[in-house]
Order: structure tokens, then sequence, then C-alpha cells
């Protein structure tokens, strides 16, 4: 299905590989073709993608990138943060490039042509122009033979990419940079920032849908996707659900918290999840983006309706352990959908607290655009309903310019380890590397 989908210019595919956590909600979802789409920029995207959508009961697929933070949680030069005094030398700032190589823009929408939605024991077909039994027939035609890597997909093994991958940050400069942040948080600028680096091969050569599955086998995750747009791909195994919206009820579930998997070793592997559970600075991190989240959700949500609904969850995923909380919030009766994802945007576990002042940290000290990672991707539902995931542990690749990468990142607050922040980055690309190597 995937492999059919991908012949076309704009496809978009979710998949949850089967977990079966709080608030699942569908198992599989491909759109593929664009009958009408909406690209904007950081400025008035949200206005241009609320006229997109006026009056149309259509599914929507799509993404904001990080770059919409110039529109939600705009920065005030005037309040330019100075740099500490002994952050003069690797740790210094250095200011992201302006162009993202990736090319994704700020904002992209598009009505789908073709939309499958693919359950344990069922596969529903809607297409606006093309006869759904021969959709489902060029999908069958569409089997490829069975790949030597063990796995439930039958597809090739990923090509590698044919270039080393490179680090914007030395092991020195990022461990000089995370001092220069936590001087930042000593003299009171911010309580937490997610400071996140870059590793790039260019000219890399890869194929993006076998890499996908590749990464698919190496870190299944609940959140995972495969979406096109041109040349630009995004190859995604998040854990991690940004915002839903189920009728008036908004979710919001971010992650801060991770310890290494003991696969081989049950014992020690239950003594982990413990350990992550107990873990004073993993709780410190992650109720700070709690009361960062409820106060984006009280932005937009009802009076005295948000709700934390669990706290310090821990949840298991292929390579990490992961500390997860929930949080609920109301919204008035005819709220647009745009305009909760306006008020929430970017999510507070990508930036940090208060997140208008880390927000201009993370420019002034991140070396990379982050373009589409960090942002969000997902579905609108014909009754305003949605899903958005958090864009984490992805591959990012432009097959025009051969730009290959991916970014990772950790909370840093004034407390923690700057070489066990560098240790958890390496960590959470664990099954990138596994995937590009396959």
């Amino acid at each position: 299905m995937l492999s059919w989908a991908s012949r076309f210019n704009i496809c978009c595919f979710l998949d949850n590989h089967t977990y079966q956590l709080p608030s699942h909600s569908l198992e599989c979802l491909l759109a593929a073709g664009a009958i009408r789409s909406v690209q904007a920029s950081a400025g008035n995207a949200f206005d241009q993608l609320k006229e997109f959508t006026a009056g149309q009961r259509d599914w929507l697929f799509g993404h904001f990138a990080y770059g919409l933070t110039k529109e939600t949680e705009p920065f005030d030069p005037l309040t330019v943060l100075r740099q500490p005094r002994n952050a003069d030398g690797p740790g210094a700032p250095h200011p992201a490039a302006a162009a993202d190589p990736i090319g994704f823009p700020d904002l992209f929408f598009f009505i789908p042509e073709i939309l499958i939605e693919l359950s344990v024991d069922s596969i529903r077909i809607g297409s606006c122009q093309s006869d759904h039994a021969a959709i489902l027939e060029q999908i069958g035609h569409m089997a490829i033979a069975p790949s030597p890597v063990s796995g439930p997909w039958p597809v090739p093994a990923a090509s590698p990419p044919q270039a080393a991958l490179f680090p914007r940050f030395t092991r020195d400069e990022y461990l000089a940079t995370v001092t220069a942040l936590q001087q930042h948080i000593l003299r009171g600028d911010c309580y937490e920032i997610n400071f996140c680096q870059e590793f790039f091969a260019h000219p890399a050569h890869i194929d993006p849908l076998s890499t996908w599955f590749s990464l698919s086998r190496a870190s299944p995750n609940p959140f995972a996707a495969f979406y096109k747009l041109e040349d630009s791909y995004l190859l995604c195994a998040s854990p991690e659900r940004y915002l839903k919206r189920t009728g008036d009820t908004l979710l919001s579930q971010p992650i801060k918290g991770t310890f290494p998997r003991f696969q081989g070793n049950p014992a020690r592997d239950r003594a982990g999840r413990d350990e992550l559970y107990n873990s004073s600075k993993d709780r410190s991190e992650n109720v700070m983006v709690v009361d960062l989240v409820r106060n984006d959700l009280s932005k937009i949500c009802l009076p005295g309706s948000v709700r934390v609904e669990e706290l310090y969850g821990i949840y298991s995923f292929p390579q990490v352990h992961q500390m997860i909380s929930s949080i609920k919030g109301e919204l008035p009766p005819g709220t647009h959908w745009t305009e909760a994802v306006r008020a929430t945007f970017p999510m507070g576990s990508m930036t940090g607290a208060p997140k208008k002042r880390v927000v201009g940290l993370i420019d002034q000290y991140e070396r990379s655009p982050r373009g589409i990672f960090s942002g969000a991707l997902g579905y609108v539902a014909p009754d305003g309903n949605f899903d958005f995931n958090v864009v984490i542990r992805s591959i990012l690749y432009n097959r025009k310019e051969g730009y290959l990468a991916y970014q990772v990142g950790s909370g840093i607050t004034f407390y923690s380890d700057p070489l066990a922040e560098y240790e958890e980055c390496l960590l959470k690309a664990e099954g990138i590397l596994k995937a590009l190597k396959k």
C-alpha cells in the first residue's frame, strides 16, 4: 500500500504500529495525491489555513513546522537575553542558518485524492475520482520480494547514506553550550530549555521508502509516519502525541524523561522503569512541561476545565522507557480546530519554560534550523477532530539536494549533567542509526 502511494508527489502515511495506548484511535491512515492544498509561511499562516478550511468538510493531512513559532511565540528583540560572561568559548551563541535544507514549508495541508484506512482486519478506500476496486487491484500488484531482514514488512533493506554523518556540534562544544544554557537558568532567564543538535550528511543518497521500513523495524512507535512533499521526505518514528481533539476535549501527552531498555535482561529492564519513575530530575522536568501545557490549554479551554489525567506515566518502547503525562481540557463549543493549535504551538516538550524566553534562546544557541523537526504532523477529520504527533526520532531527507539529517535533543535544567544529556541524545538516535546502517 505504501509502495503504491509513494509514487504520488504528495502522500502521508500515519502508522500506530498496533500500540494500544490510552486514547488510541486509528491504526493506519494513508492519504495520497492532493485535490487542493494550502502552503504558508509564518506571519499569517493560521489565518490562511482557517480560510482554506472554511466551508469544507473533507479530510485534511499536513504539518506545522517549528518555524511557525515566529507567528505564535514572536520573540521581542528588545528582550534579547545577554550572553553569560563565561559562555565565550565553544558554547557561545551560534545563530542557526536561515534556510532549512530539507525544504518543508512552515505550514502545508492538503485534501487527499485518495484516502485509505487500514485496521487489523479491514481496509477502507475512499476516492474522489478513481474506482475503489481498481485502487485495491493496483496496490495488490505492488508486491515486493521478501527481505532477508526479519520483520513484518516484505521490503528490501535500506540503502545507507552515501556519506558520513557529521555533527553540528563537537562533543566538547555541546557540553560547553549546555553549561552556558545552565548559566541562563541560574540567572533566572528560564527554568528549562529543550536544546537540540543536528547530525547531517551531504551529499547523501538513500531510498526513502525502504529506509522508512528499516526505521520501523528498528524503532516501531505509535506516532510513526512516512510523509512525502515533492522532494522533501520525513521518515518518522515518534512516540509522542502533541495534541488530539475529540469533540470538545483536547488531549496533550508530553514526554519528559528517558531511560534505556535492557531487552535481554528483564530484571534490569524492570529496575530501569522504576529508576525512571523515581528519578527526581526527570520528575522535575516532567512536571515543568505539564505546567506549561496546562497554561497553554488554559488559553483556549473553558476556565477550570484543564486537568492532569496522568502524571509520571512510564511507557516502554523498543529503545527506551519514557515518562509521559496526560493533560486534558474542554473547548468552548464552536471553537475552530485551528485555534486550538495556534494557542498551544509549539509544544512545551520541545521548547521549555517560560516558552517565549526559551524560544529566543533556542534561536540563539542552536546551529541548525529545526524545520519540520519538533513540529507536528497529522490529520483532521471532516468533523473537526484531529490528532497530531510531535516530529522527533526522525530522518529528514531532500532527494533533490542530496541532504540527509536527523536532530535529537533533551531538556536542560540547572541540575542536568551535560555529559548525561549528550548521552541521552545518542540514545534517542539509536533507532535512526540502526535504520541507516542496514
